[in-house]
């Protein structure tokens, strides 16, 4: 049976200095409270990094992304949706970033997807803020289909640094729910399991009040 959320603080604080202090700790930096009024341009660069991200050292991404920015014109969605072809063979060559092709068209085709989303739903910033916090599943499904790139946890990580109030099905979260009887092993890759990872910290939201990148962390942070 699962348990409530008070014994999970008790353990982050256990191994993190105290309740309060991971609670301190456990908080989302990335945390955008008026999602809509994000232009869409911030979200391609985010959805960017996290793709390139993604089988790479992260280090080596921040330290070229001022590069990434001047290459990509500032992530203009419309723009790079509409020239997205003239620009992949420049791009191919720019030493500003990491010239990956399979992640370059993958911008380029994330572009005409972010844009499409603006125009329809007056703001991909207002299409993410109006999606029900507790259906992340379905949110990762449409990235995963509509997107280019973006299924496991590189959407996970896309939706978490964009501002939403996404969980991420990490190792150590993973393993916190196999102790508490939600998960048979510490990794959730299937829809079952990633059906039962939300589950939980949905309940686990209506629990304690908490958001749920919050929970997502002290769960991470209660196995040490």
């Amino acid at each position: 049976m699962q348990r409530r959320f008070d014994p999970i603080l008790k353990m982050a604080g256990s191994h993190h200095g105290g309740e309060q202090a991971a609670l301190e700790k456990s908080r989302n930096a990335h945390a955008v409270t008026h999602l809509e009024k994000v232009p869409a341009d911030r979200f391609l660069s985010v959805m960017t990094r996290c793709v390139f991200n993604a089988g790479f050292n992260w280090k080596v991404i921040e330290a070229k992304w001022p590069g990434f920015e001047a290459a990509f014109e500032g992530f203009d969605p419309g723009k790079l949706a509409f020239f997205g072809e003239e620009m992949m063979d420049r791009l191919m060559t720019d030493e500003r970033i990491v010239r990956n092709g399979q992640k370059i068209r993958a911008t380029l085709e994330n572009a005409g997807f972010v844009a499409d989303v603006d125009h329809k739903e007056g703001g991909f910033g207002r299409f993410l803020a109006g999606w029900p916090g507790a259906d992340q599943l379905g949110l990762l499904t449409l990235l995963s289909q509509r997107g280019s790139r973006l299924g496991g946890a590189t959407g996970q990580y896309f939706l978490r640094f964009a501002g939403w109030d996404a969980w991420i099905a990490s190792r150590d979260v993973c393993a916190a729910l196999v102790r508490e009887g939600v998960l048979d092993r510490p990794a959730a890759t299937s829809k079952r399991d990633l059906a039962a990872l939300q589950d939980a910290i949905n309940a686990y939201h209506s629990d304690s009040g908490l958001p749920r990148a919050q929970i997502s962390r002290l769960l991470a942070m209660s196995i040490g």
